[in-house]
């Protein structure tokens, strides 16, 4: 019998070619859409699950509220692990990270820039689930000078990963002994090195300084402890370490600071946490975002919805002609249960084909939906344990409903009915239709707008005046590696037809690179005469080579013999300090840790706020130092031939060093990759908004198909009484084209209140355009009265003498 049913269901659907085309079509896009948003879904919600300790394990954050400035950073203090383990007994093991560190590593005779690097713990392998493929992780990062490298950097340098007891070359001078190989980091993970370090490399980890954080740290908890009682406990663990040190600094206990507005304390995140929910400063790397995951999984399955809603009203449409078949079948003996049994095979096996369809779409596209999302997504074992069962589920779920209605349906009418023509007009005013078709549109409409916001709020940032110039500025990294042969390499360089000025620092307002520090009013520290700000060492050209504008007083100069000891502010530093007269007044800034020593600065000028973070903050106060930094060399370029001229500086790179890697980039595309993630949104955002209205229109294809079907005598009997085409097509659009209308009104305010509120994440935003919601409700009407009038006109043109020959 299941034979038959397959072997009949197949003939019908050969029959009629067209309609199943259609109906595995819609399905296929809906469902493969929905498999390559779920493979995004579950990569983004994989993160750090590697870990055994994963539920147990937190990182430490700073939160600073001092002089109208407050942050919360993803850093502590250098004795805080320590710390917490000695004082809280419900701390199993504690591990800190000291990254933004860079080497030049010797390879032959090459010195290749290496940014993976971090210094850590030799605790870091209790912590974290790094398995080590060579060596002992008890031993590997005791010893000063010591390194663990990931397997592919032990490939690359010593094309084997039995690497331990070698030695690697840091800056042609300091010899590394590697003491480890570690397996490569995920790819799902907040933080990705290849180096590790020993952290007794370096001094600052062992200073007792609990007003300076630049250490990310992590503990286990124990199991069974409680980490609501633990972060009770740490205002009082702040005021019994870092209390002593602010009395020193300050002149003032935590209670005073406290009750003066400002806060110096710590907060807990769960490593499960970092990389959709973290929002903190100072992050390993850029996070995920949870309201795109959220938004991303209501995509799929409402287009997913839409695409069955499509097969529903596709399979509707076509089975009032097989009325006559059922009213035969009956009178030849088929039971209802018989009848029933065949449409659902025929409506599981359409469902079964568009299925096999999407699977092979969405891995064959697998590679250009990375590209879109900057993704690496496989599709391995774990996900197919999940993913063949939920498509079994979802063939019979899914052909199973699109199937009962008609087959119900159908096989209820009586067969002396159906044989003398008179069918029921069952279909002919569905509400339920006709909702669907408004929540079709009502995604489709909100896609678009939301795509229009994304796209025109990128336009925004890239046009915005930021305070400083990014066109024709080519930037050279690491000038540090050439030592005090990099003002020479400067001077050089400023000589090259084409150059108009050239600065030496690493201090780039598109580089991510921030310094923050304390600046007061008096050598006296007064907490309420000083404020917080980032501080940046430049030269004196670094303000014209950035094309930044003076709001008072002037650049610095080599002329002026003082200015070893100027600083200029920009205008919110200026605001909040509050000088009446800022020009010649002095700052105090500490000189160590302990802020024991004030050295003063005094201010020679005031420059106009330029954005140095991402235009989703606010300009904050910002010091700039008339102090040497020979972290990348910022040019700024007038000539007709860019290449040429990069070519050049690039000889003048060899000649200067031979063996290390020229590595230059230019100034506007650093700045569009901090944009790198809208730019991605907005990219799989029309992605996925062209796949919702072909869905839609597909299914709106069906229904103008089946209201056709429905009209055929009336279209007729119209068209022999003289009604033109033109009036025959707005007859059949109209009623779409109000649902459509509907859809509108319903869809912009709740895509406007979504948008506004992705548009508040940014410090400098426009807000919804009126323009916006105009192209998205006409864009609409009119890709549905195209679609309509396809059957539309083809049942205008019929022949009225074909409908009407029976009557």
């Amino acid at each position: 019998m299941i034979r038959n049913y397959i072997k009949t269901a197949f003939r019908a659907l050969l029959k009629n070619k067209g309609f199943t085309a259609i109906n595995v079509l819609g399905l296929a896009l809906g469902l493969a859409t929905c498999l390559l948003i779920v493979f995004y879904v579950f990569d983004e919600l994989s993160y750090d699950k590697y870990n055994v300790n994963l539920n147990r394990i937190y990182r430490v954050n700073n939160e600073i509220k001092f002089g109208g400035m407050e942050d919360v950073y993803a850093d502590a203090p250098a004795p805080t692990a320590a710390a917490l383990k000695a004082d809280f007994p419900e701390v199993e093991q504690v591990a800190r990270f000291r990254n933004g560190v860079s080497y030049q590593v010797k390879k032959g005779v090459q010195n290749i820039p290496e940014y993976s690097m971090v210094y850590a713990d030799p605790t870091i392998f209790d912590v974290f689930t790094l398995p080590m493929i060579d060596g002992d992780p008890e031993t590997a990062l005791k010893d000063p000078k010591s390194v663990v490298i990931t397997e592919k950097i032990a490939q690359k340098y010593f094309n084997t990963t039995n690497a331990v007891g070698k030695v690697l070359t840091f800056n042609d001078t300091s010899l590394y002994k590697v003491t480890g190989v570690i397996k490569n980091i995920p790819s799902q993970s907040h933080f990705h090195f290849d180096f590790f370090i020993s952290m007794s490399s370096i001094a600052e980890s062992r200073e007792n300084a609990w007003f300076s954080s630049n250490f990310k740290t992590y503990f286990v908890l124990r199991p069974g402890a409680s980490i609501a009682a633990l972060n009770a406990k740490l205002p009082q663990f702040m005021r019994k370490h870092a209390g002593p040190q602010m009395q020193d600094i300050l002149h003032l206990t935590f209670d005073k600071f406290e009750q003066s507005g400002n806060y110096y304390r710590f907060s807990l995140t769960p490593l499960k946490d970092i990389h959709l929910l973290s929002n903190t400063k100072d992050e390993m790397e850029a996070g995920g975002n949870i309201e795109t995951v959220y938004i991303f999984s209501a995509i799929a399955v409402l287009i997913l919805l839409i695409a069955c809603v499509n097969f529903m009203n596709l399979s509707t449409a076509r089975s009032a002609n097989r009325a006559k078949e059922v009213g035969v079948r009956k009178v030849l003996g088929s039971a209802r249960k018989n009848l029933i049994a065949q449409f659902l095979t025929e409506s599981i096996m359409v469902t079964l084909v568009g299925a096999m369809i999407a699977v092979f779409a969405a891995w064959g596209l697998l590679g250009v939906f990375n590209n879109l999302s900057g993704k690496e997504l496989v599709i391995t074992p774990q996900i197919l344990l999940w993913l063949l069962p939920s498509l079994l589920v979802f063939i019979i779920v899914v052909g199973c409903l699109a199937g009962s209605y008609p087959a119900i349906y159908l096989s209820s009418f009586q067969p002396i009915q159906v044989l003398k023509g008179k069918l029921a007009s069952g279909f002919k005013n569905s509400v339920l239709r006709n909702v669907l078709v408004v929540g079709q549109f009502v995604i489709s409409i909100g896609l678009i707008i939301g795509t229009l916001v994304i796209y025109n709020q990128l336009k925004y940032i890239q046009n915005k005046n930021i305070g400083f110039d990014r066109e024709h500025v080519m930037m050279v990294w690491d000038t540090w590696t050439l030592g005090d042969r990099a003002k020479t390499f400067k001077q050089e360089v400023k000589q090259l037809a084409g150059v108009q000025s050239v600065s030496l620092t690493g201090y780039l307002p598109t580089s991510n690179i921030d310094n923050n520090s304390s600046v007061f009013k008096d050598p006296v520290m007064d907490q309420k005469r000083g404020i917080l700000t980032s501080t940046w060492y430049v030269d004196e050209d670094y303000i014209p080579t950035m094309g930044m504008k003076m709001a008072a007083g002037r650049n610095f100069s080599t002329q002026m013999t003082t200015d070893t000891t100027a600083v200029i502010i920009n205008e919110s530093a200026a605001r909040i300090l509050a000088f009446p007269k800022p020009l010649n007044q002095n700052l105090y800034v500490p000189q160590d840790n302990m802020a024991k020593v004030m050295k003063p600065y005094h201010i020679v000028g005031i420059v106009k706020d330029f954005n140095f973070k991402s235009l989703r903050q606010n300009v904050t106060p910002m010091v700039l130092f008339n102090a040497q930094d020979r972290g990348a060399l910022a040019i700024r370029i007038k000539s007709a031939d860019i290449k040429g001229l990069e070519d050049q500086i690039k000889a003048k790179w060899t000649a200067f060093s031979p063996n290390h890697e020229f590595n230059d980039a230019f100034m506007d595309q650093e700045f569009d990759k901090l944009y790198r993630t809208e730019q991605r949104t907005g990219q799989i955002a029309v992605s996925f908004t062209s796949l919702a209205i072909v869905i839609a229109c597909l299914g709106l294809f069906g229904l103008a198909a089946y209201a056709a079907e429905q009209r055929t005598k009336e279209i007729g009997i119209r068209k022999v009484l003289g009604a033109n085409v033109s009036s025959i097509v707005g007859m059949l659009s109209k009623d779409f084209i109000r649902l459509v209308i509907i859809a509108i009104l319903v869809a912009v305010p709740i895509a406007w209140y979504f948008m506004h509120r992705w548009l508040q994440g940014f410090a400098y935003h426009q807000n919804v355009q009126w323009w916006i919601v105009a192209v998205a409700g006409l864009g609409a009407i009119l890709i549905a009265f195209v679609t309509i009038s396809f059957q539309s006109i083809k049942a205008a043109l019929t022949n009225p003498v074909k409908s009407l020959r029976s009557e």
